[in-house]
């Protein structure tokens, strides 16, 4: 790791920055049409009275380079919590100089000390690039499983529903 790569614990001054990576993410995956997040939303989960994850801002040459948001998981079968990265963003003017695998590499020691089983992340199938990095880390997919999610009006149906409704 380059010694000008600094990384440090996000603070409500880098709200602005969060949500910039996190819109730049969204283009790169294709997905900005999902982005709803506001400075607001972003300030209130992650330096609210109950924060919901933790972020890091990745420097270089003191600039801000990229980003890592996480939050707690939890293992039965470890019987140990464990750390799932959100999100991990590089722009791409400082791709290819250690920033993505030094910010890696602060998530694993954070779960380390904190005495976590797992460090987890999903990637997208068609991000080669990606894949093939966080293979050259060592890290394994998880091929006999499929990630589902519960969003929007289903989660609403789904939440709001009584034990004897039956669920569409």
């Amino acid at each position: 790791m380059s010694d000008d790569i600094r990384i440090e614990p996000a603070t409500e001054r880098d709200v602005p920055l969060i949500l910039s990576f996190t819109k730049a993410l969204a283009e790169y995956e294709r997905l900005a049409h999902e982005v709803v997040a506001t400075e607001t939303s972003v300030r209130e989960s992650l330096f609210g009275p109950s924060p919901s994850a933790e972020a890091v801002i990745a420097r270089m040459s003191n600039e801000p380079a990229g980003f890592a948001v996480w939050f707690h998981s939890y293992s039965t079968f470890l019987s140990r919590p464990g750390l799932y990265l959100e999100d991990l963003f590089v722009l791409p003017e400082w791709r290819g100089r250690g920033i993505g695998r030094a910010l890696l590499r602060h998530l694993a020691r954070i779960a380390v000390s904190r005495g976590f089983g797992r460090l987890e992340w999903a990637v997208l199938d068609w991000n080669e690039s990606a894949i093939r990095f966080y293979r050259s880390l060592g890290a394994r997919p998880m091929d006999d499983w499929t990630v589902y999610r519960l969003t929007g009006d289903a989660l609403t149906r789904l939440g709001t529903s009584s034990d004897q409704e039956p669920v569409p």
